[in-house]
């Protein structure tokens, strides 16, 4: 509602006629309740006026006609109280038709009263009294323009009516100078009423649509504030849009004449206006509208431009005077950013940003509708946990990059291999997983995880490196293996886990033996926790003898645990355990103590050499732990010797390396352990001067059966340590014969059962005081 743009007609000011203004029938029911709030200053100021005129009449001596005149006004201002009391809440609601007629009939009546003393004045030709009743009503009439604007129609038939009479009455008193007087009267009154009227009107239009814009600011205001709202939109009955705000003809592209009158879901819908085909938020919208019902915050997917985009609307429906439906009102926002920010939030959360594939959760989720459908229907579902082999040597020596561009790779041959009954997804790291939705036949599983390991294994192209690694998997089928996700996980972990012990690049199903051996693990990581504070590890000696004259030239410390639990437990089992649990760096800080400290009960010239693996070179204090060990047993540092094998170029090169030169710094050697059987590369041996190679007992046996790659191969490593003035030890003799072929390939030391199995403490002491012949003393 706003207000009027042109002057209202004098029949809609008086209420004579409907007026063609939305909202103008309940506005002419507001005029009245002044009637009502003005009642008792019009009883007195009639009742004044009536007491004069019945002087005027006592005068003239025409009192019993001034008695009946009394007693009739004082009905008609009885009447008249209470037609005005009857609409004193006009305001708050319609008038009634009824209720108008009462109001005509009450200005009718009280009109007629006041005419008779003008009309009977006028007959008995008493021109004085006449005069002075005429000047009595005219106060009455301007009182009555001025106090009762708003509902000028009673005003109107007063002033006509008495002055009609007075009119009357002063040609019958044959005063007719004064005949064209009232007239006169009268026209200016009326008029003056009129545009008084008129304009207590407009100032109510005026109020009535300033304050349904207070109300609309304030709707806007207040969900601008609450929702971030920022434009305005109304639809009528038929949902045409009206009352177009700048903004919201923006939001939409047009301009807002383009935009008002035009359907709502025109406009928002795109191409689905023509074909019918809306998406569902817009259904729900147009039933809500439909059904006429408020709503906040709804979320619609709205074209705009053949572009999609996402609108929050809120809105609620408007009721005219009469309460009746007349369109919907409400606010808006375009929160299509913030939506795409959420989905993009709720992607992250889902799925592996380097490789795109679902993450964890997104997999734990799957395998738990898997595992549903397979309990519902009595199928079978199936998960595979996968771990690359190697990875972490490409990823050490080639850097993270290349890493990850592998993974990558990965996992665009696992898309490759999966169809519709699969998701394939990763876990971290270097592990992925495959869940089968339906598994009940048998061979699916066996079929996707050798294809797996099949595909993963071929080689990879990355920045001009060919690259190989495979791939081993484990397998659990549910609910046979676990009748929710994490027991499958689980088994499936425990599976690929007994598949990695077996070298990799198999796959491996999981057995329920599988818990007996993860409980027992469980069970001996507990015991070696507490092995050296009780006393369980000590130190075996296996020595190390001159390939010619066989005398001892060192003792390799070797650890040996013997657990009141577990009883002797094989340094195979144990040493890969402390090194996935880190236990292996203060079992190798006490291994460093203990063999400096007994190689001080040796003569000057042997040494002792001491393991040390990968997960103790990269902590940062491995010098110092060297420091100490030398500081506490007083043994000199060139009589200690640090083994490595080559794994530990596959951890943190530079690390590694850095360690070793402190150490080297010192005055301590480094032999190199294992050589041939592990790192590809000999990048190493220029950048760190080893004191010693050892070559593996895999190529001495393997040369001691005549295969001539193992002969190849010791030939090799004894040139090269010879040109770069390092000496090599033949590990594995158990043999005369092995050592004498060890010596003529040209081995400077030699290590092995035919020279000593390795021995406590008290038997290495007795063999340093032995002849040189050591072959002979503790051989076989």
């Amino acid at each position: 509602m706003s207000a009027p743009t042109v002057r209202l007609p004098a029949r809609e000011v008086l209420g004579l006629s409907d007026p063609t203004t939305d909202g103008w029938s309940r506005l002419r029911g507001m005029q009245y309740p002044r009637l009502a709030h003005g009642t008792r200053l019009r009883i007195a100021g009639q009742s004044l006026a009536a007491g004069l005129v019945a002087l005027s009449a006592f005068w003239a001596g025409t009192l019993w006609l001034a008695a009946g005149w009394l007693v009739a006004l004082a009905a008609t201002m009885i009447f008249s109280a209470q037609v005005h009391s009857a609409v004193a809440d006009s305001d708050r609601r319609n008038l009634s038709a009824l209720e108008f007629r009462k109001h005509l009939l009450a200005a009718a009546l009280s009109a007629a009263v006041w005419c008779l003393p003008l009309l009977v004045f006028g007959f008995i030709g008493v021109a004085n009294p006449l005069l002075e009743v005429w000047i009595i009503i005219s106060v009455l009439v301007v009182g009555s323009a001025l106090t009762v604007a708003s509902a000028p129609l009673g005003t109107v038939i007063f002033a006509c009516a008495t002055s009609a009479a007075a009119m009357i009455g002063f040609a019958l008193a044959g005063e007719f100078s004064m005949v064209p007087v009232p007239a006169i009267f009268a026209v200016i009154v009326v008029s003056g009423t009129i545009q008084n009227a008129r304009t207590f009107l407009e100032a109510r239009f005026a109020e009535a649509g300033m304050a349904e814009k207070s109300e609309v600011v304030s709707l806007l205001l207040r969900e601008f504030e609450e929702n971030q709202a920022d434009w305005l939109w109304q639809v009528d009955t038929a949902r045409r849009v009206r009352m177009v705000s700048p903004r919201f003809s923006f939001a939409l592209g047009k301009t807002p004449e383009e935009v008002n009158g035009k359907q709502f879901l025109e406009l928002i819908s795109g191409d689905g206006w023509a074909t019918g085909q809306f998406a569902p938020s817009l259904h729900d919208l147009a039933e809500r509208m439909k059904r006429r019902e408020s709503f906040s915050s709804v979320l619609v997917n709205v074209t705009i431009d053949r572009e999609e985009r996402w609108w929050e609307l809120s809105g609620t429906p408007m009721l005219d005077d009469g309460g009746q439906y007349i369109g919907f009102r409400g606010v808006g926002s375009d929160v299509t950013e913030q939506r795409e920010s959420s989905e993009k939030i709720a992607y992250l959360a889902r799925y592996d940003t380097l490789t795109g594939l679902p993450n964890r959760l997104m997999l734990h989720e799957s395998l738990g509708e898997a595992l549903r459908f397979a309990h519902q229907w009595r199928s079978r579902c199936a998960f595979l946990m996968i771990d690359l082999d190697r990875f972490k040597a490409v990823n050490d020596s080639l850097g993270h990059l290349v890493g990850d561009q592998l993974l990558a790779q990965v996992s665009g041959r696992l898309k490759e291999l999966i169809g519709e009954n699969e998701m394939v997804g990763r876990l971290g790291g270097d592990e992925f997983a495959i869940v089968i939705r339906d598994a009940s036949n048998k061979e699916t599983v066996e079929r996707i995880a050798h294809r797996v390991i099949d595909s993963l294994s071929k080689p990879y192209s990355i920045d001009h490196h060919t690259l190989y690694v495979g791939a081993s998997v484990g397998s659990a089928i549910g609910p046979r293996d676990g009748t929710n996700v994490e027991d499958l996980m689980r088994n499936s972990d425990l599976a690929l886990y007994r598949a990695k012990d077996e070298g990799g690049g198999e796959h491996y199903r999981y057995e329920p033996a599988l818990h007996a051996s993860a409980e027992e693990r469980r069970k001996l990581e507990f015991s070696l926790r507490h092995a050296i504070e009780r006393g369980e590890l000590l130190l075996h000696y296996q020595p190390v003898v001159d390939a010619i004259g066989e005398n001892v030239l060192s003792f390799e410390a070797l650890v040996r645990w013997n657990s009141p639990e577990h009883g002797f437990v094989s340094p195979v089992k144990f040493i890969p355990l402390a090194e996935d649990t880190r236990l292996i760096v203060p079992i190798g800080q006490w291994v460093m103590e203990q063999a400096c400290t007994e190689a001080t009960n040796w003569p000057a010239h042997i040494r002792i050499a001491v393991n040390v693996s990968g997960e103790q070179l990269i902590e940062p204090d491995f010098a110092s732990t060297v420091v100490r060990a030398l500081a506490k047993s007083g043994l000199e540092a060139s009589r200690l010797e640090i083994e490595v094998t080559e794994s530990i170029f596959l951890r943190d090169a530079d690390v590694a390396r850095a360690a070793l030169e402190e150490i080297m710094a010192l005055g301590c050697s480094v032999a190199l352990d294992d050589f041939g059987t592990g790192y590809s590369s000999l990048g190493y041996l220029r950048k760190l001067r080893f004191s010693t190679i050892k070559v593996d007992r895999s190529f001495v046996q393997g040369a001691a059966n005549a295969h001539p790659e193992s002969l190849a191969i010791i030939r090799a490593v004894v040139a090269m340590a010879d040109s770069l003035e390092m000496s090599t030890t033949a590990e594995g003799v158990e043999t005369a014969e092995e050592a004498e072929m060890i010596r003529k390939l040209g081995c400077k030391k030699i290590q092995g059962y035919y020279f000593g199995r390795p021995m406590p403490a008290a038997d290495a002491r007795k063999v340093v005081r032995r002849a040189p012949a050591l072959a002979k003393a503790v051989g076989a």
